[in-house]
Parts: C-alpha cells; sequence; structure tokens
C-alpha cells in the first residue's frame, strides 16, 4: 500500500494525470472508459460496450519525465478520440479503451516488472514503453510467456527488429537510417573532428558507436568519449569544457530534449561555434525556452511536428494544443504514439477480438491503411514483416534559425 500510495503521489505531483484522469492500481492512470476490468476475451452479443486496457510503462519521474509524459499524453489523446467516436467494435459491442500508466523510472527492470503486471494483473493486450533499455527487456517474454500481448516499442534502436520478436511493434523510424545523412551534412559544413557527449542509456551507447563508425567510414576523426547520465545530471559545464578542449568541429549530443538543451546550451556560452548532431530522441521544439534559435544553428535532427509534411499533421496539432492548452508545443512523441495508438484500435476492430493478440497482429498491416488520413500527423504506408511500421522520414538542418529538410532514405 505505500508503495502504491508513494507511485501515485510522484504521478500526480507532476502533473502527470492529464485530461483530469483518475488513478487506477498502483500508480496508474486511466483514460476513457468508466470502471471495471479489461477486455478478456471477445465481445458478443449485440449492444453494449466492452472496455480494454492500454498499457504503458516508461519514465514519469526523473529526468526523462517530460519524455514520458510526451509518449503518454499522444497515447491518451488518441484513446478518447477513439472513445468518443464509437468507432472501434467487436461482435456488436462498442470497445472502450483505458489507458493504465506506470512508471519505471526509465529502467529496463521495472519496465519488465510493470508489463507483466499489466497483462497479467489488468490483462492488457497492448503495452506501450518508449526506451530500449525496457524494450528489450520485455521482449524476452512477451511472445512466449502467457499471457502474451503486443508490445508498442517506441524506440529508434535497430536492434528490437533484430530480436524477431512476433509480437511487437516498432513505431518510430530506425536511427541508423539517420547516420549517413547526418554526418555527410555535418562534415561538409563544419569539419572532420567530431566530439562525442552522449547520455549514457544503451540507446545512446549504440547510438554513438554506429554514428562513430560511419564517420570515420567518410574521412572523419572521432574525439573522446564523454558520454553522461543525462537523467540525473542537471550541470553539464564541466563534461562540455572538457569537450570542446579537443577543439571538435562537430558535437555530436543527445538524450531526452530538456537535457540536451542545456548540453547545447553550455557549449554555446562556452564559446563553441561548430554543429551539433543532435540523437532523434531531442526534440527541436521541445528545447525551446532553454536555448534560443540562434544556438541551434548548423544543428541536424528530428524535423519539428509543425514543420512536418503529413497528412493529418494541422489536425492533430488543433486536437492536442486543444486537449492540452493552447501554449503547449506537441512534438513526435505525441504523434508517433498518437497514430500508432489509432492503428491498434483499426487492428482489435478488424480481427474481431480484444483479446486474441496474434490475431490483433495479423491485421496490423490491413488496419495501417485504415488508419483515417486526419488521425496520420507524419502518414503511414505500411509495417514490415519484422513489424516496424513505415512512413516518409524527413529530418531537419537548422540553417540561419529556419528548418530546412533532410530526406531520410528507409533502411528497411
Amino acid at each position: 500500500m505505500k508503495r502504491w500510495w508513494k507511485r501515485t503521489a510522484a504521478i500526480m505531483a507532476l502533473g502527470l494525470l492529464p485530461l483530469g484522469l483518475a488513478a487506477c492500481g498502483a500508480a496508474s492512470t486511466s483514460a476513457g472508459g468508466g470502471g471495471g476490468s479489461a477486455g478478456t476475451g471477445n465481445a458478443g452479443g449485440g449492444g453494449g460496450s466492452v472496455e480494454v486496457n492500454i498499457g504503458f510503462t516508461g519514465p514519469l519521474s526523473g529526468g526523462a519525465a517530460f519524455y514520458g509524459k510526451d509518449v503518454l499524453n499522444g497515447i491518451t489523446l488518441a484513446v478518447n478520440e477513439i472513445n468518443a467516436s464509437g468507432d472501434i467494435t467487436v461482435g456488436g459491442k462498442k470497445v472502450t479503451f483505458k489507458v493504465d500508466a506506470l512508471d519505471d523510472k526509465y529502467l529496463p527492470n521495472e519496465a519488465a516488472t510493470n508489463a507483466k503486471r499489466l497483462a497479467q494483473q489488468d490483462h492488457a493486450p497492448i503495452v506501450f514503453c518508449p526506451h530500449s533499455g525496457g524494450i528489450l527487456a520485455i521482449q524476452g517474454f512477451n511472445a512466449k510467456q502467457d499471457p502474451k500481448f503486443i508490445l508498442a516499442a517506441y524506440s529508434s534502436e535497430p536492434a528490437i527488429l533484430a530480436q524477431n520478436n512476433g509480437l511487437t511493434v516498432m513505431i518510430p523510424p530506425r536511427y541508423d537510417a539517420y547516420f549517413e545523412p547526418f554526418a555527410k551534412t555535418e562534415m561538409d559544413k563544419f569539419g572532420k573532428r567530431l566530439g562525442l557527449i552522449p547520455t549514457t542509456t544503451a540507446y545512446g551507447k549504440e547510438w554513438a558507436k554506429g554514428f562513430s563508425e560511419v564517420w570515420q567510414k567518410l574521412g572523419g576523426t572521432v574525439l573522446t568519449n564523454n558520454g553522461v547520465d543525462y537523467n540525473t545530471t542537471t550541470d553539464f559545464t564541466s563534461v562540455v569544457s572538457k569537450a570542446l578542449s579537443e577543439h571538435p568541429d562537430v558535437l555530436f549530443v543527445g538524450g531526452p530534449s530538456q537535457p540536451t538543451a542545456l548540453v547545447i546550451k553550455a557549449a554555446r556560452d562556452q564559446g563553441f561555434k561548430g554543429g551539433f548532431v543532435v540523437m532523434d530522441q531531442a526534440k527541436f521544439e521541445s528545447m525551446s525556452g532553454i536555448v534560443t534559435q540562434e544556438m541551434l544553428n548548423g544543428s541536424v535532427g528530428v524535423m519539428p511536428l509543425e514543420k512536418y509534411p503529413g497528412p493529418g499533421t494541422a489536425a492533430f496539432i488543433d486536437a492536442f494544443k486543444k486537449a492540452y492548452g493552447q501554449d503547449k508545443v506537441p512534438n513526435s512523441e505525441n504523434a508517433l504514439n498518437y497514430q500508432a495508438m489509432w492503428a491498434f484500435a483499426e487492428a482489435i476492430k478488424l480481427a474481431g477480438t480484444t483479446s486474441d493478440v496474434q490475431a490483433i497482429m495479423a491485421k496490423m498491416p490491413e488496419a495501417v491503411k485504415a488508419v483515417p488520413a486526419e488521425k496520420q500527423p507524419y502518414g503511414l504506408s505500411g509495417i514490415s514483416s519484422a513489424g516496424h511500421l513505415q512512413g516518409p522520414v524527413v529530418a531537419a538542418y537548422v540553417d540561419h534559425g529556419q528548418f530546412t529538410s533532410l530526406n531520410i532514405p528507409s533502411k528497411d
């Protein structure tokens, strides 16, 4: 009971119960629907409704709390819209979704524990997780042990696809697709000496390793890796100073958006005039208020959502601001998880079941094409045989305060 209260109090203190959601279970938030348990079988008969829990395990406390909340807000917005539409039915019954969210503090072991609980106790057929460490841990059992569940993987780590897990859907573009376009852009404009200040998560280490290899392949020099924990560090002055002492032309940075902005600001404050390669977890629009647009000049990274040429971008931004406030700036964490949730809802409708996860997964290729265009802020073109959602990928280079497009070829 004490653990339940501490978790719930921590989430409420951070304001992590969007749209007036009530706590449900230990550190759990609910969206849409009412009370009762999740749908645990096919919805038979006519009339009435069946409730289905959608699980979430991610960082809702610590340095990555804003990142976890962004992902959760996107899922929640989709669930609220789906419930209001009444369009998802199974066996003549309306399906109502409810989000159950647990804080894993960005820890893989906590993510695995939470996922098991969400599947076993809350009967969630789908569990979202937004970090590679947690995703890889969950992939060890989600398709092997009962109750099986679909893992909605919000991470760009390519290793997720290599697990051959038949019940995983990877949501964002894989990060290795960015390597060569980013390296060529920065090397051509600033030079060949690359300094490294990545986050020290498994994701950060693999991103840094892969990008460094491509940088060297293109004839560049990789300097000392000054990796730092973005989740706990608040003052990056010393690590930035150490990296700049080697006189890099370009700095490789990235992790959650807010600490990444602090790294960039520290570098500019110390006189760095070069470029930045920004890992895809960090978003330019989420750095505003910490860095100026001028400080971002010479950076490559993810294109801000408002500049993205998606079929439903404008509609999503409008819906997001209505739900969370006109002053809120939506990003890809919100939008990609939003459109993924719509795809899962369509798959449940097409499969005619709320609990047979194999049947739901089998309908994902058809479901992706059934998502209304206005519910696709980024655009969906299909899903690969490995379970990777597909669509056009456009990155950004910041030039004189303006975001210029950088097309990213697919690696699938």
